[in-house]
């Protein structure tokens, strides 16, 4: 059995915060010492000194390999793992889409094809469901049980991926019996749909009016019928991608009301805004995602609900199509660009440099919105999001004090742009531990391609 030690390290958790010596065994924590008192051991010694040792970040929303407006996503399961894993992630859950009239089973097995022998790291899925008849429904708890405990449903996109109310509050239902979660895409999408139809008779075809035909109060007004729905059906629910201020008042009463409501932001939201969308030329469609971005100013309430604990995960939405040949098939008409950005290498080092650096989040906050929280929400805890003994020996070493530039040349997510191009950021990622192996280590990918397992997750208890 291979003996990893990890010595003199900050042992940061999502509670914790002491100085220590982490000794791996195979793939999990066998012990954990007072920094300095680790007997000598036969083990590989990594000195941690002046750096953070963290729980292995989990992205709980990634889109790899998938299709979208008539291409598909740039990263798949090898290169978007690879990449994930360079920047401190080393689980993802990813989504398998039920296209209409396909059965669950036949979307999972899809999704599972495109994983098996590609996957770096650790992965689960959600499953998307468009299309809800009774057998499918039925369906639900035969995945719970498989350990996809999570189902993601669209109120926009209709003809492609949006549910009607009835068939949402059908899967709330089932979730209520088999333990599953729903997490959801709260958007009105028949309201932008008019919006979308009559900025392009007027002729409004720049990347901008993406934006502009998806107004804030499309996502609040979604996000509250979407807790209506959950609130009537007796369950929780997890709010995707939020990104805007008035769709997070609404968490944040259903919160105070005592509801079992949970939503996620993501980077693009706390660190770009609608001016991204006025860039010159074409550059806007860089910035072209669902939910848009929104105005300056409105990252402010974002990060108030992190501190505030009204928002509970940062994940990415990765979901990324390079400008040429991607992109550029929406010139002329907006709607047509593919939506989605890059983002899964960049997340744990921008959050703790806005978060931590600029004092607006805790060390602990930090872990806890990257690794703990996702890893509770979705069944991963204890095994994900901690460092303890037994835990997975998914560990990061960060260094706190190493300032990055951020460029797509240097990246490793299959994309020509970053959305952070030229942004420099305090926080990077030193080495990467995947079940007790060594998979990132002075910026180079060690790790073998296809040696991430399947994660079965449990049901919310």
């Amino acid at each position: 059995m291979s003996r990893l030690l990890i010595k003199g390290g900050r042992i940061v958790t999502a509670v914790d915060d002491y100085l220590g010596d982490v000794l791996v065994e195979g793939s999990t924590i066998s012990a954990i010492f007072a920094a300095g008192t680790a007997p000598a051991l036969d083990a590989r010694v990594l000195d941690a000194t002046g750096k953070l040792v963290i729980p292995g970040g989990i992205d709980a929303h990634t889109h790899l390999d998938m299709p979208f407006g008539g291409t598909t996503s740039a990263d798949d399961f090898e290169s978007g793992t690879i990449a994930a894993a360079h920047g401190g992630t080393t689980s993802i859950v990813d989504f398998a889409i039920q296209y209409k009239g396909q059965t669950l089973r036949q979307a999972c097995d899809a999704w599972m094809k495109k994983a098996e022998g590609k996957a770096a790291i650790d992965y689960g899925f959600h499953m998307i469901i468009t299309d809800l008849p009774d057998a499918v429904e039925k369906e639900m708890d035969v995945l719970v049980k498989e350990g996809v405990t999570s189902f993601k449903l669209f109120m926009a996109y209709r003809g492609v991926l949006m549910l009607d109310d009835g068939s949402i509050f059908r899967a709330l239902l089932r979730t209520g019996e088999n333990g599953g979660t729903i997490c959801m895409h709260a958007e009105n999408g028949d309201v932008i749909d008019v919006l979308v139809r009559r900025a392009l008779a007027e002729g409004h075809t720049a990347p901008k009016w993406h934006a502009l035909t998806r107004p804030p109060r499309a996502e609040a007004e979604a996000t509250y019928r979407a807790i209506c729905l959950a609130e009537m059906a007796g369950v929780p629910l997890y709010v995707v991608h939020l990104s805007a201020a008035e769709a997070l008042e609404k968490i944040a009463e259903a919160r105070d009301r005592g509801l079992p409501m949970h939503a996620e932001t993501c980077p693009q939201y706390l660190f770009l805004s609608y001016d991204n969308y006025e860039e010159p030329g074409f550059e806007g469609a860089k910035y072209v995602m669902s939910p848009p971005l929104r105005a300056k100013g409105n990252e402010e309430a974002l990060w108030r609900g992190l501190a505030m604990n009204d928002l509970q995960a940062v994940s990415t939405d990765h979901c990324p199509f390079c400008m040429k040949e991607q992109k550029e098939l929406g010139k002329g008409d907006f709607s047509k660009i593919p939506n989605g950005a890059p983002g899964i290498e960049t997340r744990m080092s921008l959050l703790y440099d806005g978060g931590v650096v600029k004092n607006r989040i805790s060390v602990n906050r930090f872990v806890e919105l990257t690794s703990t929280s996702p890893a509770k929400i979705f069944g991963l805890f204890p095994e994900k999001g901690t460092i303890a003994p037994g835990s997975d020996a998914d560990l990061v070493v960060f260094d706190p004090n190493r300032k990055v530039t951020l460029n797509a040349k240097t990246l490793h997510q299959r994309v020509d742009y970053t959305p952070y191009e030229g942004r420099v950021v305090q926080g990077a990622t030193d080495t990467v531990i995947s079940r007790g192996e060594v998979i990132v280590e002075n910026g180079k990918f060690l790790g073998k391609v296809g040696r991430g397992n399947f994660l079965r997750r449990r049901t919310r208890t």
